[in-house]
């Protein structure tokens, strides 16, 4: 994880950066306008596709591809989290 994930986003073309949230922090439900990449690189999170009716438990090391205008909403671990994200 690290270095190599992110030289390869970036080649993809994605702008990144990464943000932290504590222990049960949650995101309601909203999209972008934007394909966002999310990889966690420490603790968990749960996203909520609504469309779709899923959930999506992520861990370290996992990622999450969201195509434009794909609702989701989220709810941290009881770790927190730290995320990479990709956008573009």
């Amino acid at each position: 994880m690290g270095k190599g994930i992110e030289k390869e986003l970036i080649e993809q073309g994605y702008e990144l950066h990464t943000w932290s949230n504590g222990p049960g922090f949650w995101y309601p439900v909203h999209d972008h306008p934007y394909r966002k990449i999310i990889v966690v690189l420490k603790g968990s999170i749960t996203f909520y596709l609504p469309t779709e009716k899923r959930e999506v438990p992520m861990k370290t090391g996992e990622r999450l591809e969201l195509a434009p205008a794909t609702e989701h909403s989220a709810t941290v671990g009881p770790d927190g989290v730290t995320c990479l994200e990709g956008q573009k």
